[in-house]
């Protein structure tokens, strides 16, 4: 949380200096474009016979997971996923490209370290998850969260990693961080082969807007997702008198609203919640509608992170949410054929 804390602080100094809104200040000091991270490393991988949007469409494309977290000595969390949630998007992204892969896990750091060798040598350049607050360069998190990289290369005790952007670290050190995470010790991908058939646009949009629409989890917590997070995000905004309302829930406003423009810009998405790259890939398949009512969503939530970070009451928040969520209601019947 401090290293978060400093973030912020880098933010607002940017601000002072060059007039940018929090959201822009913040995509130059976290060092972040305007590319969705998991579609543009794929990418990296692949080549260019997809497009980034292509790949972010066919692993699973927008989503919306919304929750406020309450650690033990920390002020409550909010974390926002406007991405495609909770199924991993890159081998999604090669299962529906038609892409060979394969997906290796193993709790031996020593055979860990063996499968990464070999596909190196083999001229391949194998995605690993690892804990993000182990990552030099990244801003810690009060929670060891999973981030993809592309290892590009491991000359003597130093490996070449790409993040958002190429870097180095000690092997010892990526190590520690790929052997992080319980559900994904030591998971890498590697693509062993090019595509093999015509990519599974339809099951993808399918799924996709069934996500939007219905259960995600199959349990109570599916309330959390879709649509109807966005509705219960709307709704706690506007409330002013009940515990979960923000202006309750959150003793200072000003982090929260920093935090929700994060999300919708920068953390776990691409900017505007994810919906502009979405909109890109649903007009390169021949979905000219549907694309332009997530490209207006797009620029609608991107307005939602500039209210936000301009300090607007959650009331007004909540008023300009539900705005969008009309749009997303819209765009997912379209994806349903309605």
């Amino acid at each position: 949380m401090t290293e978060h804390k400093h973030l912020k602080r880098r933010v607002r100094d940017r601000m002072a200096r060059t007039g940018e809104s929090y959201t822009t200040a913040l995509r130059h000091v976290a060092g972040r474009s305007r590319h969705h991270h998991e579609s543009a490393l794929l990418r990296h991988v692949l080549g260019d016979d997809h497009s980034e949007a292509m790949l972010l469409g066919l692993g699973g494309g927008i989503g919306f997971m919304y929750f406020v977290f309450e650690y033990k000595g920390h002020p409550p969390m909010l974390t926002i996923v406007a991405q495609a949630h909770p199924e991993p998007m890159i081998p999604l992204a090669l299962s529906r490209a038609r892409v060979p892969h394969e997906v290796r896990r193993t709790g031996s750091a020593r055979v860990a370290e063996r499968h990464l060798r070999a596909a190196l040598d083999a001229g391949r350049r194998p995605i690993c998850q690892v804990a993000r607050n182990l990552l030099p360069w990244r801003d810690a998190m009060p929670f060891p969260d999973p981030v993809d990289v592309a290892v590009t290369g491991l000359s003597g005790d130093t490996v070449r990693v790409r993040d958002d952007a190429p870097v180095e670290l000690p092997l010892k050190d990526f190590m520690a961080a790929w052997s992080a995470i319980p559900k994904s010790r030591h998971k890498l991908v590697e693509v062993t082969g090019p595509a093999t058939g015509t990519p599974d646009v339809a099951g993808a949009i399918e799924d996709t807007a069934a996500k939007l629409t219905g259960p995600v989890l199959g349990n109570a917590f599916d309330v959390n997702f879709g649509l109807s997070g966005m509705r219960k995000l709307a709704a706690q905004l506007a409330d002013t008198t009940g515990k979960q309302g923000w202006t309750r829930r959150f003793a200072d406003l000003g982090p929260a609203l920093d935090r929700l423009s994060e999300c919708l810009e920068v953390e776990y998405t691409a900017p505007g919640a994810t919906r502009p790259l979405y909109a890109a890939f649903l007009a390169e398949t021949g979905h000219a509608e549907a694309a332009a009512v997530y490209r207006e969503a797009g620029a609608r939530w991107s307005r939602v992170a500039e209210a936000a970070s301009a300090r607007l009451s959650p009331a007004e928040l909540a008023g300009l949410v539900a705005e969008v969520v009309r749009l997303e209601e819209q765009g997912a019947g379209l994806l349903l054929g309605r």
